[in-house]
């Protein structure tokens, strides 16, 4: 059973915050050789790290004891104990704090080479449509209920098995791309009937190509004033043109990104100063601190003052 694998292994708390840049994205790095990494994460309620991430790792999250809400663009999702969601890992996502959450979760990235690349037969692009193919913009979810589910849950243990034995045997790696595509496989058979071709994706990758030098600029300039005019002479694009695409690759509009932006690094500010939360409003880029205010306890779920606090007394434990 997977549970019982589960109980024998280690979950930590949630704690990303080193990785994130003030964009949010979270970085990882892999190894070229074997770009799959597993992560055992515990969270529970106000003590995991707050804030939307995107990477360019493909990505499965697998709430064990649920329940568990994640949010994806401008999408929510309702997870049960032994939901599999397929992150859409290119939009900003995060777990969406309430209440009681206390779950643990398996977290499984990698980067599409490690299935599919140059040179690779054509038949193994089959295992990253289950990442790809949501033309529908329904998450892919494979629900605890659903037939292929212990079938799956299966091939999540003999993984896990693999990857976190104590001592690593000679086919470690092969054994545990085995067991990754097998698992693989069964989402592809799951979510089969919603099928994107191959060009699509390229589509995909270069919107977000495009957008580079406006993400750099951002992250550089992150106060600064910046308007949808400003923004689309920055990527090359016309106005409508930029507005569609923007929205394609980030999954929300440029003011809530650059809200994003600007409250990830409020939130900094308050973990490494003690400067007054005004002062942190302005240079965050908020010229009104009952909006930043607002906008803050909306994100954070608590005040910059109770953030603050928590973080002091989170320093000291």
């Amino acid at each position: 059973m997977l549970l019982e694998t589960a109980a024998q292994l280690r979950f930590e708390p949630h704690d990303i915050a080193a990785q994130l840049d003030s964009r949010g994205h979270y970085d990882v790095e892999l190894d070229k050789e074997f770009p799959l990494l597993i992560k055992l994460f515990h969270y529970t309620s106000h003590r995991h790290t707050r804030g939307a991430t995107w990477h360019e790792r493909l990505e499965l999250f697998l709430s064990l004891d649920g329940p568990a809400r994640f949010q994806m663009g401008d999408q929510e999702v309702e997870l049960e104990a032994g939901d599999l969601l397929v992150v859409d890992n290119l939009k900003l996502h995060h777990v969406v704090d309430f209440t009681g959450f206390d779950t643990r979760a398996v977290v499984i990235s990698f980067l599409p080479e490690f299935v599919y690349s140059l040179g690779s037969p054509a038949h193994d692009y089959a295992f990253l449509l289950p990442f790809y193919s949501k033309l529908d913009r329904r998450p892919h979810i494979l629900r605890s209920g659903d037939m292929n589910a212990n079938f799956s849950y299966g091939v999540i243990k003999s993984l896990l098995e693999c990857y976190f034995a104590p001592k690593r045997h000679q086919f470690y790696r092969a054994g545990c791309k085995a067991y990754f595509l097998e698992l693989l496989f069964h989402l592809t058979q799951r979510f089969e009937s919603s099928e994107l071709l191959q060009w699509e994706f390229l589509r995909q990758q270069e919107r977000s190509l495009r957008l580079k030098k406006l993400f750099d600029h951002i992250n550089t300039h992150p106060a600064e004033k910046l308007s949808v005019d400003s923004a689309a002479r920055l990527a090359g694009m016309n106005v409508p043109g930029f507005m569609r695409t923007f929205k394609q690759v980030a999954g929300m509009t440029l003011v809530s990104y650059l809200n994003h932006v600007r409250l990830a690094n409020a939130a900094k500010l308050l973990r490494q100063s003690i400067r007054p939360i005004a002062d942190v409003a302005n240079e965050a880029g908020f010229a009104d601190q009952s909006y930043f205010d607002k906008q803050f306890k909306k994100a954070f779920g608590q005040t910059p003052n109770e953030f603050r606090a928590g973080g002091k007394g989170r320093r000291s434990a």
